[in-house]
């Protein structure tokens, strides 16, 4: 009864708050509406089990919504991690990048970090001065992947050393699992996996000119799904990069709650983050009027299944349509791909083609823009450049995705999302057009309030150690005070 008093007292509380707000405060009532209904049930579990210790293993949740200690722990691992491209700073791809971001940020925590990788044959490896960070380099396999046999006999050695591994971490497939049974102290990262995909099918088809074959993907995509069911249980434990993929990991796969942990991915908030006069002169080296109107942005790579064709498609009919829209819009493309040529064969001052930019350079990209459009026809995991451009304070513009509207885009708050049609894409346009630049302000701050609270890589990181931690002894045996599988939220 006192438990449900104090529910029920919460609530009220939270409603007199919101009719306060909503009388006083300059901003929407829409916002606030939003914040209470999308946080309140989140809210209601911390403050209705404030003092009661949570099960890690079995929360059911993003880590990122806990808080854990900005310290290192008095615990210092040794991390053995499997993947399949180890990248430079500049140039990654979202695997590769996700595999840099973390395990630096483990390493400068003062873990011991040992990376199984391939060598690249078109650039050298980079340097880091770290005494903790182990590089254990292979030649790949013809296909370009890790050789098994040859990265598991230098773990076994390594391993055989006088301390053994507290941790193993593959991002996807990079340690297969024919090597994984019986490595109860093993987690591998999910950046998409094939039952999500089917969906991107779906959609590849549908746009799918006439005049094109008909592709068998979706009825190879089923059987992919079989193969992956049986082999994920392989693996001890998996996180799931995307609210969605955690879901379908525990309900479509069957994998045991308490071995799918959901961790959304982060980006670097030192890097990317609001900087109004790089953003200024990033517009002016490109001789940007201050008279246009809006400015939208692309970014990464320039490819069909990105979304690009229906990208070029909307915009071609837009400019076509709508003299005023064309003379008063710009369109940033940053990256590569065939798709780049295309968008310069529209012939029109106002769509730039910036080619491949490095971090610093696209930090000023994104403060150069008011919008960021990710068009991808992808349904797999979290596209860094959305958390990029949300941590610099930017709305978003994405397709409807369930890992994209699940975990990023909850809300009009945070930006717009469409289905994957020419007709659904030029409505948003046209929307955000109309909205202008003071609602896309306002969205903007929110998305990186947001961003702030869950896709840094700070929070990732201390995600990953905490389950690492959890993970790296026998739970059973584990002291109380010791054991990082309990998280007591007064102490964290």
């Amino acid at each position: 009864m006192a438990k449900d008093q104090t529910a029920f007292f919460s609530f009220r509380s939270c409603c007199c708050i919101l009719v306060f707000l909503c009388a006083f405060s300059p901003i929407p009532l829409l916002y606030w509406s939003y914040f209470f209904g999308y946080g309140y049930s989140y809210i209601q579990m911390t403050v209705n089990n404030e003092n009661k210790p949570i099960n890690l293993l079995k929360f059911s949740k993003a880590w990122n919504h806990l808080v854990f200690s900005s310290k290192p722990p008095q615990k210092l691992l040794k991390i053995a991690l499997f993947v399949k491209k180890w990248p430079d700073e500049h140039h990654a791809g979202g695997l590769e990048r996700h595999a840099l971001t973390l395990h630096l940020a483990l390493a400068k925590r003062g873990h011991e970090l040992h990376i199984f990788t391939a060598s690249t044959s078109n650039s050298s490896f980079p340097l880091y001065r770290m005494s903790n960070l182990h590089f254990h380099i292979s030649r790949p396999t013809a296909a370009g992947y890790l050789d098994q046999a040859v990265i598991w006999k230098r773990f076994q050695v390594e391993n055989a050393t006088e301390r053994s591994f507290d941790v193993i971490h593959t991002e996807s497939v990079g340690l297969r699992h024919t090597r994984s049974n019986n490595l109860n102290n093993l987690a591998v990262s999910w950046h998409g996996i094939a039952y999500e995909t089917i969906h991107s099918d779906i959609i590849q088809e549908l746009v799918r000119n006439t005049k094109d074959p008909q592709s068998n993907a979706l009825t190879e995509r089923v059987k992919k799904v079989i193969e992956e069911v049986k082999f994920f249980q392989s693996y001890a434990h998996h996180v799931a990069t995307s609210d969605h993929s955690g879901d379908v990991l525990k309900r479509i796969y069957m994998i045991p709650e308490e071995r799918v942990h959901v961790i959304l991915n982060g980006v670097n908030e030192e890097i990317f983050k609001p900087d109004i006069s790089k953003g200024n002169d990033f517009r002016l080296n490109l001789g940007i009027p201050r008279s246009k109107s809006l400015i939208l942005g692309l970014a990464g790579r320039l490819v069909k299944d990105k979304g690009h064709p229906l990208m070029f498609e909307a915009l071609q009919q837009i400019f076509k349509e709508n003299s005023t829209f064309r003379d008063n819009v710009i369109v940033l493309v940053a990256g590569n791909g065939p798709w780049g040529a295309r968008y310069k064969d529209l012939g029109l001052n106002n769509v730039m083609v910036l080619g491949p930019l490095e971090q610093a350079q696209l930090a000023r990209f994104y403060n150069a823009i008011d919008v960021f459009i990710n068009p991808t026809l992808r349904a797999q995991g979290l596209d860094h450049t959305l958390l990029e451009a949300i941590l610099t304070g930017k709305p978003l513009i994405a397709t409807k995705l369930a890992s994209i509207t699940g975990s990023i885009i909850v809300s009009k708050e945070m930006g717009y999302t469409y289905a994957p049609t020419v007709g659904e894409l030029k409505n948003v346009l046209y929307e955000v057009w109309e909205d202008g630049r003071e609602i896309l302000k306002q969205k903007g701050r929110f998305a990186r309030e947001r961003g702030l609270k869950l896709f840094t890589a700070t929070k990732m990181a201390a995600a990953y150690e905490r389950l690492f931690l959890c993970i790296s002894g026998d739970v059973k045996q584990a002291k109380k005070h010791d054991n990082y599988c309990i998280y007591q939220p007064q102490f964290n």
